[in-house]
């Protein structure tokens, strides 16, 4: 299958899907059950890559915790008002093995899922979980020493990061999984990267998941870099990340990578070899609702833009129907999804679900379709199908004051998209609640002479513009707070 430059995956949490399906079927429903017609559906919408969340096998030792918590009980009721004990399956992160969950039909479910989506373009996405796995993984009694032990002296200092684990070698002390910035998390134990045997096995791990699916999403990929995983644990560790890609791309050469990053991590970890990296950057700075930051930080190379996996929510943010404004929300996906990179969609963002769901539970609250929401995406989604946005190429425009001692050119963040065979199209968001005016520079020769009508994409303006007009002032804009164009040029005689 061709990958375009600028991909379009869409994740699943497959546990609540699977839900809600077998509400309709009455019965339990697999992987078996999703539907050709919803597979159909995801590639008509323009979507290259599935990603279906939470599908290894799981156990009762990670559900107990999660059934146990307090304070993620109080969580899960706040999302599901009648919470029941079977909504609480356990973390889909808590693994326990590297195979498909038994209720979700197996390995064998998956494989033909697999194939009926190749069959329509799609690739598939699984999760792989680096840095723990679930306290009754076969490796706590077989392989001990592949995680991180503490003393006696640990647990009681910091009982919120370790455990004492009896197996038939006798008690030990272990530490739970976490990141070096918070409380561990009590349904995994900690592996430990400063031992190279772990880091084999987890090598032959990948090169399972490898075998099952075209691409992973590697969670919290910066906490076994070695740096990180030193100042975490005070152990030494060889570098992870190369090693294991490389591993993989030498079996199958096109799997992908995508890491989730933070804490600015999302060079190093290109560099480590992964094809895309989140950009929680980008994502911040729109959640600022300012315009300035935004825009410089889409003045990197691209070079480091391309890899970049550009979202406005996904399983660990609010929703983004909750996180921005109604008049904010269509303004941010303009900005978020038509730069360049990988663009990143979530399982209710299109319909304006406002709930976030713990991946903790297997199902979700009923909520009605936000109308307007879905028929902005509409109108999105059929302008990142175009081959210009989808392979085409990308430049950050300039604003300029339209007279002076008028800030307001500051709030524009523009762009154009142009391909070999001269298609463009405009893109314009006033990202402020003021109204705005700017001057955009529009420096391009071939206009000379011309005339270019600007149709948006995105609502009923149609504009005729001369060409040299054009290019002697640039494109005049004043918009509405949170106003955006996707103006597609066309040009006449």
């Amino acid at each position: 299958m061709d990958t375009p430059r600028y991909p379009a995956l869409y994740q699943t949490n497959t546990r609540v899907a699977l839900t809600e399906l077998s509400r309709s079927l009455g019965r339990a429903a697999t992987l078996d059950d999703i539907t050709d017609a919803e597979l159909d559906r995801l590639a008509k919408l323009g979507f290259d890559w599935l990603w279906l969340l939470s599908v290894w096998q799981t156990g009762a030792a990670a559900q107990r915790v999660s059934r146990s918590k307090p304070q993620w009980r109080r969580e899960f009721g706040q999302t599901l008002p009648d919470l029941r004990e079977d909504d609480i399956a356990g973390s889909g992160f808590a693994i326990a093995g590297y195979t498909v969950h038994r209720a979700l039909g197996g390995d064998a479910a998956l494989a033909r899922l697999r194939t009926r989506m190749r069959e329509r373009g799609l690739r598939l996405m699984l999760d792989f979980v680096p840095n723990h796995m679930a306290p009754d993984h076969p490796w706590v009694e077989d392989h001990p020493d592949y995680f991180v032990h503490g003393r006696e002296a640990d647990l009681a200092r910091a009982p919120q990061n370790y455990c004492r684990i009896t197996t038939s070698s006798g008690p030990s002390v272990l530490a739970y999984g976490r990141d070096p910035y918070f409380d561990g998390w009590p349904d995994t134990l900690q592996l430990d990267y400063g031992n190279p045997g772990l880091q084999d096995a987890m090598v032959g791990e990948l090169k399972r998941i490898a075998g099952q699916c075209d691409g992973v999403r590697c969670d919290m990929a910066m906490l076994v870099l070695p740096e990180v995983f030193e100042r975490t644990w005070g152990l030494k560790a060889e570098p992870f990340w190369r090693k294991a890609i490389g591993a993989v791309r030498g079996e199958q050469p096109s799997f992908l990578f995508m890491a989730e990053a933070y804490w600015d991590m999302e060079w190093t970890l290109q560099q480590e070899g992964f094809d895309y990296a989140y950009d929680k950057r980008l994502y911040d700075r729109l959640h600022e609702l300012r315009a300035r930051p935004a825009r410089e930080h889409l003045c990197a190379d691209m070079n480091y833009q391309d890899r970049l996996a550009r979202f406005l929510e996904n399983h660990d943010e609010p929703r983004a129907a909750s996180a921005f404004a109604p008049e904010v929300h269509p303004a941010a996906a303009v900005v978020t999804f038509l730069s360049p990179g990988l663009r990143f969609f979530h399982q209710g963002q299109f319909e304006g679900r406002r709930v976030r769901i713990s991946p903790h539970l297997v199902r979700a609250p009923e909520e009605p379709v936000d109308g307007m929401l879905a028929q902005f995406y509409d109108r999105l989604l059929a302008v990142l199908r175009r081959p210009v946005v989808r392979g085409g190429r990308w430049t950050l425009l300039e604003c300029m004051p339209t007279w002076s001692g008028n800030p307001t050119s500051d709030n524009f963040i523009t762009c154009r998209w142009e391909s070999s065979a001269r298609e463009w199209l405009l893109v314009a968001v006033n990202y402020s609640p003021q109204q705005s005016q700017c001057f955009v520079r529009l420096p391009f020769p071939e206009m000379a002479g011309r005339t270019l009508r600007l149709q948006d994409l995105m609502g009923t303006a149609v504009f005729d513009r001369p060409g040299d007009d054009l290019l002697a002032r640039g494109l005049f804009l004043d918009m509405p707070p949170w106003g955006h164009h996707v103006f597609d040029v066309q040009w006449l005689a």
